[in-house]
């Protein structure tokens, strides 16, 4: 029988129905100030003693009789018969009541003077000024910083009582290995609980992580009824969708009731939720994007009407650098990589597929499209929550065009400099409009010789030449990556894989096929296109293709026979007026020193000869005598 979704509610439904259906469990626990930041306070904090205890001198001085300084003037100095020495922070001996700075006294015989007078408690601090013993320091509720455990330190306090939520979180899948373990073919690292426990944890929450358990209906419902028992909530990983060895729905309503299976949210459809014994147990897609999103959108909300502290939430108002569709009733979460240029904030997004756990790395943020929209044109203005702090997006500089690993050199040298390098996939074709439209700071472009330049008629067409200057970052040698080391008159017949249609690379791999008398139709390229070229190695590693078009460096990463055959330019295009922001400068002034192209040279496959130096494009005539001469 075909296992489907028992209920498919809203995320809205969906979390009301977890906030009521579950009250609060009003743990508490005891735990040592050190481990007490973020937490919060479960019962009034009071000081354990007053600060200061008893009266201490403020400044380094004398220690005083007001009443004897009285009358004191310049011309008439009064010489102090009983004064005490004191630095800051000693004991005011009983019976004075005021300091007279150091360097307002006169030394004379073994006495002080003094030439002014000095009103009571100057310069004393009096005791219990600060706090008096079993004062209020911090109410319940109250989310305790960093700067106020140095001040519970300082009254006394070694422990607090904070809100305290058991979670219990259970990996399911026979595919799982623990981390530290290499997977073997057919396995994935159980990454989701690992996930789920530094989240959870965050917000205040003493989670437990149980042993990865086998696709067996018997083991799950014996670990998932010990987890009931201990914890407040229970998250179990895996096996909510409707496969044949997905088994939580099940063992869920065979111990308890399952309140609902499926909401309408990408990614995260799966999510279930049930109740055994009164707790909730809260079922984590299997696919590491839709597991955060169940985490961040399901459990974070429960935590917090519990009364744990919300993760951090920061909004900033982007427009979007493309447009993103949506199907209408479903509420769906878009990572987006976000980064101010000129007075606008601009997202680009990246892929929406759960699978893919970079997409959230490479970001910094991410969109919610809402179920009553079927999606955002580009440029329009809408919400995004940021993932970073807000900080870091001002020294955001976002890179939309052809990828190549130099650029993951340059990202890592410029983060070093307090830069932030967010990069898209968006090939040479994509990078143009990007330029054109103003979505990013600059555009990596992967550029034929000039020789085959202008027998690119769509590339030419969209080389906004007018404004725009070129920062050579390399030359990149492009070849055939293959298992048996394939030359160009092998490859007829050939599993060919792509992995960008418009790229100079392709443009070059086709006339230079032409040239050796290959017909580039003749070239089996039925296989789907492949977003990056290491994508494609690994494709052909796994003998799922035979040969793709890469660097040198990426074929030997994979471990594949490579046969050089072209060079390209790889260069960053930037809006000649950008160059006035000192990001871009700062960015080109990278791109030019010696660290980034010892980098590039020890990576191999480079010439950097010309690296750094910047350049006007320009199409004079007809387009077709095209060249490149020193930007002035």
């Amino acid at each position: 029988m075909v296992k489907r979704y028992l209920s498919l509610i809203s995320l809205e439904e969906a979390l009301h129905l977890m906030k009521t259906s579950f009250p609060a469990p009003g743990r508490t626990e005891t735990i040592p100030l050190l481990q007490s930041l973020g937490r919060v306070v479960a019962a009034p904090v009071h000081a354990g003693y007053s600060v200061p205890e008893v009266n201490i001198a403020a400044m380094d001085g004398i220690a005083v009789r007001s009443r004897d300084t009285a009358g004191a003037r310049e011309q008439a100095p009064v010489t102090l018969e009983d004064a005490v020495r004191v630095n800051t922070g000693n004991v005011i001996p009983p019976g004075f009541d005021a300091v007279v700075m150091i360097e307002e006294t006169w030394e004379q015989g073994g006495r002080f003077q003094v030439r002014r007078p000095v009103a009571p408690w100057q310069y004393v601090r009096p005791a219990g000024e600060d706090i008096r013993e079993n004062q209020l320091v911090l109410p319940r509720g109250h989310v305790i910083r960093a700067f106020d455990i140095g001040a519970l330190a300082t009254y006394g306090i070694t422990q607090v009582e904070v809100r305290s939520v058991r979670v219990g979180i259970i990996p399911t899948g026979s595919e799982l290995v623990p981390l530290g373990v290499r997977p073997g073919p057919g396995q994935v690292v159980e990454s989701n609980t690992i996930m789920a426990e530094v989240f959870l944890t965050a917000m205040g929450a003493s989670c437990t992580r149980y042993s990865i358990v086998p696709d067996d209906p018997g083991l799950i419902r014996d670990t998932l009824a010990q987890a009931v028992e201990s914890n407040d909530l229970v998250v179990i990983s895996a096996g909510s969708s409707a496969g044949t060895r997905d088994f939580t729905a099940t063992v869920i309503g065979s111990l308890g009731e399952l309140i609902f299976h499926g909401i309408a949210v990408k990614p995260g459809k799966p999510a279930m939720l049930g109740r055994i014994q009164g707790r909730p147990v809260l079922g984590l897609p299997g696919y590491p994007l839709a597991a955060q999103t169940t985490l961040r959108e399901l459990a974070g909300p429960l935590l917090e009407s519990w009364g744990l502290p919300p993760a951090p939430r920061h909004t900033v108002q982007v427009k979007l650098s493309q447009s993103l569709t949506s199907d209408l009733g479903f509420d769906e979460f878009v990572p987006v990589s976000i980064g101010r240029i000129g007075e606008d904030y601009w997202g680009i997004p990246h892929s929406r597929g759960s699978a893919v756990q970079m997409a959230t790395i490479k970001a910094n943020g991410y969109v919610h499209i809402t179920a009553l929209v079927e999606g955002y044109e580009a440029c329009q203005e809408l919400d995004a929550c940021l993932t970073t702090d807000p900080g870091s997006i001002e020294r955001t500089l976002l890179l939309a065009g052809s990828l190549d690993p130099a650029l993951e050199e340059l990202a890592d040298l410029a983060r070093s400099r307090g830069l932030f390098l967010h990069t898209s996939n968006a090939g040479n074709m994509g990078a143009l409009l990007a330029l054109k439209r103003g979505s990013c700071h600059a555009a990596p472009l992967s550029l034929p010789p000039l020789s085959i330049l202008p027998v690119c008629p769509s590339l030419v067409q969209h080389l906004p030449s007018a404004g725009l200057v070129f920062v050579h970052i390399a030359t990149i040698g492009q070849g055939i990556a293959s298992r048996e080391g394939l030359t160009l008159g092998d490859l007829a017949g050939m599993r060919y894989v792509n992995t960008n249609q418009d790229s100079a690379t392709s443009l070059i791999f086709d006339i230079v096929l032409s040239s050796r008398g290959v017909e580039p139709v003749r070239i089996d390229r039925g296989l789907h296109q492949i977003a990056t070229p290491q994508a494609a190695a690994a494709a052909i590693r796994a003998d799922l293709a035979d040969a793709t078009l890469c660097t040198s460096r990426v074929a030997g990463a994979a471990g594949l026979h490579f046969m050089p055959f072209a060079w390209e330019d790889y260069e960053l295009a930037i809006r000649r007026e950008m160059l006035e922001d000192p990001r871009l400068g700062a960015l080109v002034t990278l791109i030019n020193s010696p660290d980034f192209k010892q980098r590039l040279a020890q990576s191999g496959g480079y010439d950097t000869s010309q690296t750094g130096r910047v350049r006007n494009l320009t199409l004079p005539g007809s387009g077709i005598d095209i060249h490149r001469e020193p930007a002035t």
